[in-house]
C-alpha cells in the first residue's frame, strides 16, 4: 500500500466535538482559562462563559458568599450596563461604587466596589468572570458574617490574595475595622436574608426543645445592628427531666453556656410565641432565632470556646 507523502494536518481544539471541548475546559484553572481565551475569538467566548466561572466561584468562594452577593453584583453590573457610573449618586470621587458614599460612613449594609472601572467595556457582559476577579483582587467588599469572640457580626469583607485571608468592617458608630488576617474558617455566608437592623422572623420557635442548638439575634441598644450569638435551649426551673414537657410551654429558656453559671448572662427567658424584639437597656435586646441543624456550624462554635467543651454536650 502506498503511503501518503503529506502528513495529516494537526487537529485543532476547535475540531473537537463541542461537548468534548466543554468537558476539557471545565478542568482548566482560572489562570489557564484566561490564557486559553487569548487564542482566538471562538475560544474567548467559551472560556469566559458564566457556567465555567460559576463553578470556580462555588469551588473557592461558595462557603463565604451567599445569594445576597450575587444580588449585589447584579446591582453593580446593572449600573455599569446603563452607563451611569460617573453620574450615579452613589459614586464618589475615588471612582468607587456601592450602596453608600464616602470612605466608611454609617449607612446601610450593602456592598462596596472600590474601583468601578473594572466593569467598563466587555467586563460588564461577563457576570461570573468579573465577579470572580473582583473578589480575587479584593476590590469587592461583599456582605458576609464573621466570627469574632463570642458572637457573629454582619460585616463587609474583602479578600487579600497575598495572605489568603480577609479584612472585615462592621457598623458600630461608623464603619469600623473588625479585623485583618481573618481566616477562611472565621467567615461564612449570611445564614438568613434578614437585614442586620431587622428582627429575623423565626420559623422554628414552636418546635424548639431542650438541648437544641440555636443562634439568636442580640444588640446592646435599639440603634445598633444585631449580632448573632450561640446558645442552647434549656429546661424550665419546674421541669421534671424524666418526663420533660418544656417544649409545650410558651416560655423559652435560652442558655448561653459560654458564660459561667453564676453570670446573669447565662440564662434568659423569652416568649416562644412572639416574633418581636424582647429585652431592656440593661441586658440588651433579643431578636429572632435560627435552629442549627448543621453539625459543622455547631462544631465551629464549640471550637471558639475550647475550655467550655464539657458544657456543650
Amino acid at each position: 500500500m502506498e503511503k501518503n507523502s503529506k502528513l495529516d494536518p494537526p487537529i485543532s481544539l476547535l475540531d473537537l466535538p463541542e461537548s468534548t471541548l466543554d468537558f476539557i475546559l471545565q478542568y482548566l484553572s482560572p489562570k489557564d482559562l484566561c490564557t486559553m481565551s487569548m487564542v482566538c475569538v471562538s475560544l474567548k467566548g467559551k472560556c469566559q462563559s458564566d457556567n465555567l466561572w460559576e463553578n470556580h466561584i462555588k469551588e473557592k468562594w461558595g462557603r463565604v458568599i451567599g445569594d445576597v452577593v450575587y444580588k449585589e453584583w447584579e446591582w453593580h453590573i446593572g449600573i455599569a450596563k446603563d452607563e451611569v457610573l460617573l453620574k450615579n449618586q452613589h459614586n464618589n470621587i475615588t471612582g468607587s461604587m456601592g450602596s453608600f458614599t464616602g470612605v466608611w460612613p454609617n449607612l446601610y449594609l450593602g456592598s462596596y466596589l472600590e474601583d468601578c472601572k473594572v466593569l467598563n467595556g466587555q467586563q460588564s457582559n461577563n457576570f461570573m468572570l468579573s465577579l470572580y476577579f473582583s473578589l480575587e483582587s479584593g476590590r469587592f467588599w461583599f456582605p458576609a458574617q464573621v466570627y469574632k469572640g463570642l458572637v457573629i457580626h454582619n460585616a463587609l469583607v474583602n479578600y487579600d490574595s497575598q495572605s489568603n485571608t480577609f479584612e472585615a468592617r462592621y457598623q458600630s458608630g461608623g464603619w469600623r475595622c473588625l479585623g485583618r488576617n481573618i481566616g477562611w474558617d472565621m467567615v461564612r455566608a449570611p445564614s438568613v436574608d434578614t437585614p442586620p437592623y431587622l428582627v429575623h422572623l423565626s420559623h422554628c420557635s414552636d418546635n424548639l426543645k431542650p438541648e437544641d442548638h440555636i443562634e439568636i439575634q442580640w444588640r446592646s441598644n435599639t440603634q445598633c445592628p444585631y449580632d448573632w450569638w450561640y446558645a442552647v435551649i434549656g429546661h424550665l426551673d419546674s421541669c421534671n427531666h424524666n418526663s420533660c414537657q418544656c417544649h409545650y410551654n410558651d416560655t423559652l429558656i435560652v442558655e448561653f453556656r459560654q458564660y459561667p453559671e453564676v453570670s446573669n448572662m447565662r440564662r434568659i427567658k423569652l416568649c416562644r410565641k412572639t416574633n418581636k424584639e424582647e429585652g431592656d437597656p440593661i441586658g440588651g435586646y433579643y431578636g429572632g432565632i435560627i435552629k442549627l441543624e448543621n453539625e459543622h456550624q455547631i462544631q465551629t462554635w464549640k471550637n471558639l470556646f475550647p475550655l467550655q467543651h464539657q458544657r456543650f454536650s
